[in-house]
């Protein structure tokens, strides 16, 4: 039996062998092409895997070509014609299985790349949503510390308008002292009532003062508490 020999409905064994020939110097050629776009700059990834498919897609049919001739030259009755297509057979699946290899690792390193760029783009997008969560808590940290400036400006405006009060009683008390002793110098007290007034005076401007100084202090420590 020549190398004619038919196969299932699939064509002789000589067409079976010139047509995985053709996809090989196909497949051949894509990977040259593959190789190229992946040495230049401006390849794509969609580019790049869509000819490591395309590739693909040959090497398998020419497996599945190889498989269907590895069954046609079993059945070759002659044993010269038999090994000589054995032997074609098996260097046909071994370059075809080299070009499985590079092609797999072209496919397995696009798509490691692809990940990387997600995983970048992923780490971006967090990176962005917190520093917008940075900028709108220094955001609410100025507008807390501007209503606590605020807040201590009406404290001491409201210490001031207390210190400002204290200050006229005192007036007021003074010349009520000296209109009394007056009134009292004119009709001739004893010096004992005078002595008690001086005192009632002495108490009221110690009153007035401790009043001052109490108010000093409550405005420092609402500072404090706001800062």
């Amino acid at each position: 039996m020549d190398s004619g020999a038919g196969g299932g409905g699939g064509g002789t064994l000589s067409e079976i062998y010139q047509s995985a020939r053709r996809l090989l110097l196909r497949a051949r050629d894509g990977l040259t092409r593959l190789e190229h776009i992946v040495s230049s700059s401006s390849s794509s990834s969609s580019s790049v895997n869509d000819l490591a498919l395309a590739v693909k897609r040959d090497i398998t049919q020419i497996q599945s070509l190889c498989a269907e001739m590895d069954r046609l030259w079993r059945s070759i009755p002659a044993k010269p014609q038999r090994d000589l297509w054995k032997r074609k057979v098996e260097q046909l699946s071994e370059e075809v299985e080299s070009l499985n290899g590079i092609v797999s690792k072209h496919l397995v390193r696009q798509q490691k790349q692809m990940q990387e760029a997600k995983e970048r783009t992923e780490l971006l997008s967090g990176e962005s949503s917190h520093i917008l969560r940075i900028f709108d808590d220094e955001a609410q940290a100025m507008q807390s510390a501007r209503n606590s400036s605020i807040m201590l400006e009406d404290a001491y405006a409201t210490g001031v308008a207390i210190l400002s009060k204290y200050a006229d009683q005192r007036d007021r008390l003074k010349r009520a002292q000296r209109k009394a002793l007056d009134v009292l110098n004119t009709v001739g007290l004893s010096n004992s009532v005078l002595k008690l007034i001086e005192r009632r005076h002495r108490t009221d401007k110690w009153i007035a003062y401790t009043g001052m100084v109490v108010t000093v202090v409550v405005v420092y420590l609402f500072w404090r508490w706001t800062h």
